[in-house]
């Protein structure tokens, strides 16, 4: 591996090459080794697994209010991450890659996502953990999902780039506080968790879930 030299920017690069150029990348330039982002992929499949977050009721039942596990487990992703990843940086054992803020393909790209979200009751992490139990439906909205990727890449610009409108540039929260930057994250942090603590357990269930619980703990058959 250590002597294979691909140049991904040539037009007639494969695809096969251009996958050992993404294994060249994580092994040589400090994105980690392969073994450790194989067994962080493991645990965060592992994770979704737990949750059930993968399943169409609960993505879903968020967009109808009438779930809430997807916004707790959010919230509590993020305050954690943003506290752990935030001092990880810090101490040079990370590293950022900030994305620019281009207000109008946001604001058109959120209302495209949260409308096949809605649809497909999946995103694009909990989409393969679907994939890999066997459901179909997924998988082609997987394959949609390449083709529309295709067409962004084909199209990019001519329609798309022109479409998004113009960068404003990149910027993180602890900017806005200089001098007092490592408070921010640890206060933001902390705020995000307690949201996630606060916002009421409310779960949709299927059949399936239910078939898995006793009488007494189930929900449709409880005596109101």
């Amino acid at each position: 591996m250590e002597n294979i030299i691909l140049a991904t920017n040539e037009t007639n690069a494969t695809v096969t090459d251009k996958v050992f150029t993404m294994v060249e990348n994580v092994i040589h330039m400090e994105h980690g080794s392969v073994a450790l982002v194989f067994l962080i992929g493991v645990i965060f499949g592992g994770i979704i697994q737990y949750t059930r977050v993968d399943k169409f009721e609960k993505i879903a039942g968020f967009s109808m209010l009438k779930d809430t596990i997807i916004p707790k487990m959010l919230f509590l992703t993020i305050g954690l991450t943003s506290i752990g990843l935030y001092f990880m940086i810090d101490a040079n054992v990370a590293h950022y890659h900030i994305k620019p803020i281009i207000w109008q393909g946001l604001i058109i790209g959120g209302i495209l996502f949260g409308i096949s979200m809605a649809i497909l009751g999946k995103c694009p992490g909990t989409g393969p953990v679907s994939i890999a139990e066997g459901r179909i439906d997924v998988l082609v909205g997987a394959i949609g999902g390449l083709f529309g990727g295709l067409l962004f890449t084909l199209y990019y610009d001519d329609f798309f780039k022109p479409l998004m409108g113009e960068s404003s540039g990149t910027t993180i929260l602890p900017d806005f506080f200089k001098g007092y930057e490592d408070m921010t994250a640890l206060i933001f942090g902390i705020l995000v968790i307690l949201i996630a603590i606060a916002i009421p357990k409310i779960e949709l269930f299927d059949e399936a879930d239910l078939s898995q619980l006793p009488d007494e703990n189930r929900p449709d058959k409880k005596i109101k």
